[in-house]
């Protein structure tokens, strides 16, 4: 019985003989390859968000999800990913409080609506506040 020890790869390679190494190297979940070593993820790219219809910015308080905590959440603006990550830390400096971007839309720690609402008509938005 020793002798028929056969490795894990080889043991693949005959249950299933279509599969190849470019298969392995192209999938999008793996991040290590005993076979290449490490593989290098392809940069995302990351969604445009899209303006509303009327051209205005909403500005909604969620709590929903986030353990009673508000959020702001500002979405309608759009631009590029790296200019909503540049208006994001100017809010969040104006507002004394974190947040972050995500899928397009900002969110800002605590309900701080009209200062955000201020700050955004401050930039040129027009802004409108949506949700309860």
């Amino acid at each position: 019985m020793a002798g028929n020890k056969i490795s894990l790869a080889d043991w693949q390679a005959k249950m299933n003989p279509a599969a190849t190494t470019t298969a392995v190297k192209n999938d999008p979940n793996l991040v290590y390859s005993t076979d290449s070593g490490k593989i290098s993820a392809k940069p995302t790219a990351k969604p445009q968000p899209e303006a509303f219809a009327d051209g205005a910015v909403r500005i909604r308080r969620e709590t929903k999800g986030r353990g009673g905590k508000a959020v702001l959440t500002i979405s309608g603006i759009a631009r590029p990913h790296d200019e909503l990550v540049l208006l994001a830390a100017k809010l969040k400096k104006k507002c004394a409080c974190g947040g972050a971007v995500k899928e397009g839309v900002i969110e800002i720690q605590g309900d701080k609506r009209e200062l955000v609402e201020q700050l955004l008509q401050a930039e040129g938005f027009k802004t409108k506040w949506a949700g309860g």
